[in-house]
């Protein structure tokens, strides 16, 4: 399990924008899976229907690329380089996020050619698909 700091030794996110709490699972460039916890002090939540908080679709794709990003950035070769987002495919949002849900974020990466890669990825809330998307990332 990595926390908070092994995430940020890995990845350059930080505070604000770092969306995910903890690694649970990690096969260095194979997969991963992450936790985050969403709390009603999230600064979108001042911002995005304030009268019903909803974690925004887009901060969701954004968390599970983080995980995605820890798992191909864990590879040895790929120490202190950066993941960058290459695309969003098949994006489906299937049910809203809330303050006090607990984010299970799992990516696989079911292609990769160089730099290159493509994860699986699904967000679930209570182990029901909340999002789930193809993303591509580009390791620089």
């Amino acid at each position: 399990m990595l926390g908070i700091k092994e995430i940020m030794d890995i990845i350059p996110h930080r505070q604000p924008f770092l969306l995910i709490d903890r690694i649970e699972e990690l096969e260095a460039g194979k997969r991963a899976v992450g936790k985050k916890c969403v709390s009603y002090n999230e600064p979108f939540f001042n911002g995005h229907f304030p009268a019903e908080p909803v974690m925004p679709g887009v901060l969701i794709i954004e968390a599970l690329a983080q995980v995605g990003t820890v798992a191909m950035l864990s590879v040895p070769q790929n120490k202190g380089k950066i993941g960058y987002f290459g695309g969003i495919n098949s994006a489906k949002f299937r049910k809203k996020v809330v303050p006090g849900d607990v984010l299970t974020l799992e990516v696989e990466i079911i292609k990769q050619k160089g730099p290159m890669g493509i994860g699986s990825a699904k967000a679930y809330v209570d182990g029901k698909v909340a999002v789930e998307a193809e993303l591509t990332f580009a390791i620089g």
